[in-house]
């Protein structure tokens, strides 16, 4: 504690014996000093006699410590940020850099906190080696590998923002007659800025798909879809649901005055140097409007086939029929199924020079080089179907359309593939075999059907056990089965004493202690051969395809899950979350 307060005390003094600074900045910025107040090396950085950078250099020999340029220091290890607690890092404005089996290094701003590394060295185990950096990169580096907890706060609080009853009143009040100057000047305040770029950056980070904004009577609240699953997170007061809501429409490019419609829109921005596309949409509701915005983030994309969690006999079936060069391939699934990403990941297989692909999408989610994408718009006559008709005109090999939605897109699609292009859709039903019943019930003929489609893929979408904090457990054989798994599946994996080891996900600070980080699809591929053929021919109904498919070896969804979950990639809570409605 003595040589920090020597060393404060002679600062000025130090800097002036070196050169570093003249006699005379050091009486200007002492007088400064006195009479506002202040740090003297903040002080000396403000008037422009000193930068950072030389100020932290000369403040760490005097200290016996090396001074650490975060921004050029390179990706800090996932084990060493998680040596060091949130709460302890926020509070002593310190960052873990680095760490061996003997020591922890740690970047400080002031180096002399002796608390710091006390508390550290008894927490850890380690002897502490303390090198400086710069408050404000120190500040950064803990956003980006701890997330942006309690940076809400600080900004509200910078605000001097009070919630209340209050709140409610004047967003009522404003409900009627906003004047659009009034909205544009909110929606660009500096805080207003802050705020929206910290929910941003904060779903990006958490490996977000989608933000929920949703205004209630007396509160405003934020979730983050993760993994498929909504999260609540730190919310902003209800005072500035107007003004964050116009900042969103201002970025993207929407009518701020207009609150009575749904309006739709897109935002591109870049975080953390990736370029990050948002599809926004607001729609009017009784307290305000709700934003939800769906986040494309392009580097996130997996177009490795093998990546998505197909079984291997289920690959090999999918690999053979997108190389037919004429028919029809049908995805299919609920919204959120991870349909697209399989389409698209299909087309990167596909995609060689050779070759003429052509999408029409809404909307274009990411966009693949050397293919042709073109966005539905509906409003001025650019249907799924009058885009596929123009596309047979543009000499196509292959063409993907986003989702065949009524009769005249499914004809279209037909003429398409009986004319000798391949065709990628998808299609909402539950399964793969009800695919063929719901273009029969479209109006299709079944002989148009039989002629065309070539594969069916029904899919779902299951988190992933946290690799991080996965803990192994045994159950009964008679559990699993069940749950629907096969006798090869239960002898291939149970042990001498008839119990089968599964995995679980305990909770940690790696999947914000959900016990899951990512997901992993479900598939069943249906080829369809001669004699699904003659069952869609006469009619049968989809349980009478199913059984038969099933005959000829595909998989189900339960059955994709099941062995997932014994291969301990996921649980049996996601299994039966995601597949519940199947019976086996």
């Amino acid at each position: 504690m003595a040589k920090s307060a020597a060393i404060k005390k002679k600062l000025g003094n130090l800097l002036s014996d070196v050169g570093i600074i003249t006699e005379e900045q050091l009486h200007e910025a002492l007088a400064e000093q006195k009479e506002h107040g202040g740090k003297l090396g903040q002080i000396l950085m403000a008037l422009g006699f000193i930068t950072e950078d030389v100020l932290l250099t000369f403040l760490g020999k005097q200290c016996g410590v090396s001074y650490v340029n975060l921004s050029e220091y390179g990706k800090i290890e996932p084990s060493v940020i998680k040596s060091v607690p949130e709460s302890v890092v926020r509070h002593q404005m310190l960052i873990p850099i680095d760490m061996d089996d003997e020591t922890l290094t740690i970047a400080m701003s002031d180096p002399l906190n002796v608390f710091a590394t006390d508390d550290l060295r008894l927490m850890t185990g380690r002897d502490i080696k303390v090198v400086i950096a710069s408050e404000a990169e120190i500040k950064n580096a803990i956003e980006k590998y701890y997330g942006t907890k309690g940076s809400m706060e600080d900004i509200v609080k910078d605000m001097d923002v009070e919630t209340g009853t209050d709140d409610v009143e004047m967003v009522e009040n404003q409900e009627e007659g906003d004047d659009i100057v009034t909205l544009e000047a909110q929606g660009e305040e500096a805080p207003v800025i802050k705020i929206v770029n910290l929910l941003l950056s904060g779903a990006v980070n958490a490996g977000a798909s989608d933000i929920h904004i949703e205004p209630y009577a007396k509160k405003l609240r934020v979730r983050y879809r993760i993994d498929g699953v909504l999260h609540e997170v730190n919310a902003p007061p209800k005072k500035l649901q107007n003004a964050i809501v116009s900042r969103l429409k201002i970025m993207a490019d929407l009518d701020i005055a207009e609150r009575r419609l749904p309006q739709d829109g897109r935002i591109k921005i870049k975080i953390s140097g990736k370029e990050i596309d948002l599809r926004v949409s607001l729609c009017p509701t009784a307290h305000g409007e709700k934003v939800v915005l769906r986040i494309l983030d392009a580097s996130s994309l997996c177009l490795d086939l093998s990546m998505l969690g197909f079984e291997e006999e289920s690959l090999n079936i999918f690999q053979k029929n997108i190389e037919i060069p004429y028919g029809i391939v049908l995805v299919t699934g609920p919204t959120g199924s991870g349909k697209s990403t399989t389409l698209y990941s299909a087309l990167s297989t596909l995609n060689y020079p050779d070759r003429n692909i052509v999408t029409i999408e809404d909307p274009i989610e990411y966009q693949l080089e050397g293919i042709n994408q073109v966005q539905s718009k509906p409003d001025i006559g650019l249907t799924f179907a009058a885009g596929l008709r123009s596309f047979l005109r543009q000499d196509p090999d292959i063409v993907m359309v986003g989702e065949i939605r009524d009769t005249e897109t499914a004809e279209v699609a037909i003429n398409a593939a009986l004319t000798g292009h391949l065709v990628f859709s998808t299609l909402h039903t539950n399964d793969a075999p009800g695919a063929m019943t719901r273009l029969n019930n479209m109006g299709i003929e079944p002989f148009l059907t039989t002629s065309t489609v070539i594969m069916v893929v029904g899919q779902r979408l299951v988190r992933i056990v946290c690799p991080d904090c996965k803990e192994e457990y045994k159950v009964e054989k008679d559990y699993l089965a069940d749950l629907g798994a096969t006798e090869e599946q239960l002898e291939k994996y149970s042990d001498e004493e008839g119990k089968i080891s599964l995995w679980r996900g305990t909770g940690c600070d790696t999947c914000s202690n959900t016990g899951y980080k990512g997901r992993k699809g479900l598939f069943e591929v249906m080829d369809i051969n001669e004699e699904i053929k003659e069952l869609v021919l006469d009619r049968e109904s989809t349980h009478i395809v199913k059984k038969a498919a099933r005959e000829n070896g595909m998989n189900t969804l339960r059955e994709s899950g099941m062995d997932k979950l014994l291969n301990g990639v996921t649980s049996v809570e996601e299994i039966m979350r995601v597949t519940a409605a199947e019976t086996t």
